[in-house]
């Protein structure tokens, strides 16, 4: 018996709709996935980033001027201090002679001489270390005789107080790990920054009366 004809039913168009979305509309995410992939992975290195290097400024000296420069005998006493602003650098002498160098971080605002209470600069010129305290919230420090004449003239003529309290100290007991990298960035509000060990050292054989002359 002859199989009856039936009419070939093409799909209704939501069907076919269907079928592009679960198939072709995949296939074109997976290629621009793939695509991406190639792209970004291009532009990487071949090797890792290695972690980011913080710069020590110890590294710009010389090897026989980078503090420590090996123990000092008991009796060396330092007679003159030069600070160097531009360098943060402190070289301390000893009978005429340049015997320790340190590295150091000055106020926030380091271009220029103090004018003023709070404007966050070193001050520039000749002073003397005036005072030491051992109970420093900053571990030790010496102290600077900021203000002389002249920086009360030229803050008197601003009508500004000249402030005060300028010191070479060291850090802070929650700050005192950050070590030698405290130097990365000039962080006072004035005063001169050294490692605890390096303040150690200054606090022991730096006499109060000792000259300090410091330098743009």
């Amino acid at each position: 018996m002859a199989r009856p004809f039936r009419r070939h039913r093409y799909p209704k168009k939501r069907n076919i709709l269907r079928v592009l979305l679960f198939t072709a509309l995949p296939a074109l995410l997976l290629c621009l996935l793939i695509g991406s992939a190639f792209i970004l992975g291009a532009d990487q290195p071949d090797d890792p980033p290695m972690p980011m290097q913080l710069h020590d400024r110890t590294a710009d000296l010389a090897p026989d001027e980078a503090y420590p420069q090996g123990p000092l005998s008991e009796n060396v006493r330092f007679d003159k201090l030069v600070l160097e602003k531009g360098l943060r650098r402190l070289t301390a002498y000893a009978g005429g002679k340049a015997t320790r160098v340190y590295l150091v971080a000055l106020g926030e605002n380091p271009v220029g001489a103090k004018e003023y209470e709070g404007d966050k600069r070193t001050p520039e010129g000749s002073y003397s270390i005036n005072n030491k305290n051992p109970s420093s919230a900053y571990y030790k420090n010496l102290g600077i005789s900021y203000p002389d004449k002249k920086d009360l003239a030229r803050a008197k003529k601003a009508g500004k107080s000249p402030g005060g309290d300028i010191k070479i100290h060291g850090l802070a007991p929650e700050f005192a790990n950050v070590g030698r990298f405290h130097r990365l960035s000039d962080w006072t509000f004035g005063c001169i920054a050294v490692t605890n060990e390096e303040m150690e050292e200054l606090f022991q054989r730096t006499p109060v009366g000792v000259p300090i002359n410091i330098l743009p």
